[in-house]
């Protein structure tokens, strides 16, 4: 190996670092959702279906601000849109000070806008970016190394907050039942307070990365220049709508990302629901995501050495099917358990759909990359109607949309990634 390809290799495992870095924190402000649905349901007073608004709020920014997030990258850079993502993540994170204060759901709704807004800044620069820095047949495995980052965070997170958040809110909850009308609303004051102090840290976390992405040895990636081949391949191509592969990965993303979601943020919910005590119920979040850095591990072994991308998004999406059907037919913990472990079906979906959807789009990659993030709004809407249909019949035959969105991620793992024309 000549010296220039040492350091040209050095590079790029600092870059990885970096971007490892950051999708660490997607996953911590992320997956803090799954403690913070049932503490704003408690603390707001709210049903299931206002509770999954979280969720909603949460995910929806991505799809509003992808496009956005694309014509921000292409003014001020890949490196520049992390700063400014990180700096709008912290701003999400200061308005959770005075919604705590006046323990008001939409202002909480508000800041968690904000943070999506700004992850849809940073997800829309860094995903493309890691796939792209390397060869695409093994872009599902520099993701799955992301996604260890990322999970690990989001496994991390819920036990943190929820011991801060969710402390002996079981003997609150029944004690509510029996107060006076004016105690109560000061224990829910109380409550609502305990997020202050992780949300300050949290921005104050996020303004450091902010100024030390800004000043890292970040390289830009050109991802408007096309090699011969793609471009002659994409010669008459004039927009993204014309890559079906993409359009079906953003269709099979949005599904996708639904069910991990509702996977995660749920499981708590879910758990209470079936007579296990918050306490601990919160530790079934962390089992999803642990169960996902798993995956992820066997998505780095495995990818492409013995398995390719589609087989492996086949089989995640078949485990998926499985692992529905048992939680379905089960009750009490074997359920909850069984909806915990579909982090190992989710694991690999991710990592695989997208070098997938963006493969060959040449110029089209940051637009085409913006609508795979607006597909993130997945997250969104699946849990929203999982919560209106909890309420409707029951959270665990609410469950049965998960099956039709594993069923679509088949058939792009089978059929619709080679779809070209």
């Amino acid at each position: 190996m000549t010296e220039m390809d040492q350091t040209s290799k050095s590079n790029t495992s600092r870059s990885i670092v970096i971007i490892g870095c950051l999708f660490f924190i997607f996953g911590f402000i992320t997956w803090l959702n799954s403690v913070l649905i049932p503490y704003l349901r408690i603390a707001c007073e709210l049903n299931n279906l206002q509770s999954y608004l979280v969720a909603f709020s949460f995910y929806i920014s991505y799809f509003v601000m992808a496009i956005p997030s694309a014509g921000i990258l292409r003014l001020v850079g890949f490196k520049k849109g992390m700063s400014l993502g990180l700096l709008v993540m912290a701003v999400g994170a200061l308005v959770f000070i005075p919604a705590a204060l006046s323990r008001m759901f939409g202002l909480f709704l508000l800041g968690l806008f904000i943070q999506g807004t700004g992850l849809s800044v940073l997800q829309t620069a860094a995903n493309p970016y890691i796939t792209i820095l390397g060869p695409s047949k093994s872009a599902a495995k520099r993701i799955s190394i992301m996604g260890v980052c990322n999970k690990l965070a989001g496994a991390i997170a819920p036990i943190i907050l929820g011991a801060i958040a969710l402390k002996d809110v079981d003997i609150l909850i029944e004690k509510l039942h029996q107060m006076p009308v004016a105690e109560k609303a000061q224990q829910l004051n109380e409550l609502a307070l305990r997020v202050i102090n992780p949300y300050i840290i949290i921005a104050i976390v996020l303004v450091i990365l902010a100024l030390w992405i800004y000043r890292s040895s970040l390289p830009e990636i050109d991802t408007d220049h096309e090699d011969q081949t793609v471009a002659e391949t994409n010669s008459n191509k004039k927009s993204v709508f014309q890559f079906p592969h993409l359009i079906l990965g953003t269709i099979a993303m949005f599904f996708y990302v639904g069910v991990e979601v509702l996977a995660a943020d749920s499981v708590i919910s879910y758990g209470s629901s079936q007579g296990i005590a918050l306490s601990s119920a919160k530790f079934f979040a962390t089992t999803t995501l642990i169960s996902m850095i798993i995956g992820y591990l066997i998505g780095i072994v495995t990818i492409p050495k013995y398995i390719t991308q589609e087989n492996a998004l086949k089989i995640s999406a078949l485990l998926g099917i499985i692992l529905t059907f048992i939680a379905l037919l089960t009750n009490g913990f074997t359920s909850v358990l069984f909806i915990s472990l579909l982090g190992l079906a989710n694991a690999l979906v991710y990592p695989a759909i997208w070098p997938l959807a963006i493969d060959g789009l040449g110029r089209f990659t940051k637009i085409g990359s913006s609508l795979l993030i607006m597909a993130i709004a997945g997250g969104a809407v699946i849990p929203l109607l999982y919560g209106f249909l909890s309420d409707k019949f029951a959270p665990r035959e609410a469950y049965w949309i998960i099956i039709p969105s594993y069923l679509i991620i088949f058939y792009y793992a089978q059929f619709g990634h080679k779809i070209r024309e």
